[in-house]
């Protein structure tokens, strides 16, 4: 859909000029080359942890599988990040996995088991998708099978395994911080920007819909 360059400038005539050239920073360091997608997560704490990890650390799109349990964001833990991460809401691992891979996305499955590729060692030139499973029984069987491959971290201790937030935020860091050092053509493109130059404007502006209709009925 093309964006209407006159509605937006319209709109952005509400913010102040500091938040236009921040919206503008923070997209620069934006992408889609990898995007997360999370398995059925029972602790609403810990979706709302990876959403901000998305956020802070630039992956615009989240993908969220609630074939088991229904989700709301905790806004406590996201502190605002949905209003700047596009949440993908799938009723099936399956629609997930066709979604993405529709997209374009090589799906990386995250274990401790298999022969996984070590996190310093994963090839960061394809785009992919990553993703999480459950908090006690990890990635399902289904996402497990149908993975072009598998990443763990590096660990020394006793212990298995890392809460799955805590997980996310150590491959969302070192992935996205490699790719910005990388010669990749990482970043989102001119159409992607504006789109979200306008989602964001909207989401700063209370009463944005009087605004809209008060917009549209002057035309």
């Amino acid at each position: 859909m093309a964006i209407d360059l006159k509605f937006l400038d319209y709109l952005e005539d509400f913010l102040t000029e500091n938040r236009k050239e921040r919206f503008l920073e923070v997209l620069a360091n934006r992408t889609n080359h990898f995007t997360i997608a999370m398995e059925d997560v029972y602790q609403l704490h810990n979706t709302s942890a990876v959403m901000r990890s998305c956020e802070v650390f630039g992956i615009q799109e989240l993908n969220v599988v609630e074939q088991k349990f229904g989700k709301r964001i905790d806004t406590e833990i996201a502190m605002g990040a949905q209003k700047w991460v596009d949440i993908n809401r799938f009723d099936s691992m399956q629609n997930c996995i066709d979604n993405v891979r529709a997209k374009g996305y090589q799906i990386i499955a995250t274990t401790p088991h298999n022969d996984s590729c070590m996190l310093h060692e994963f090839d960061i030139t394809k785009p992919s998708a990553i993703f999480f499973g459950t908090e006690k029984q990890g990635l399902s069987q289904e996402v497990i099978e149908q993975a072009d491959g598998f990443l763990k971290i590096p660990m020394v201790g006793f212990t298995e395994s890392l809460n799955i937030s805590v997980s996310a935020a150590i491959i969302i860091q070192d992935i996205t911080s490699r790719l910005r050092q990388s010669n990749i053509n990482w970043k989102l493109n001119d159409e992607e920007i504006l789109k979200k130059r306008l989602t964001w404007t909207k989401n700063s502006i209370k009463d944005i819909k009087r605004i809209e209709e008060r917009y549209y009925a002057s035309l």
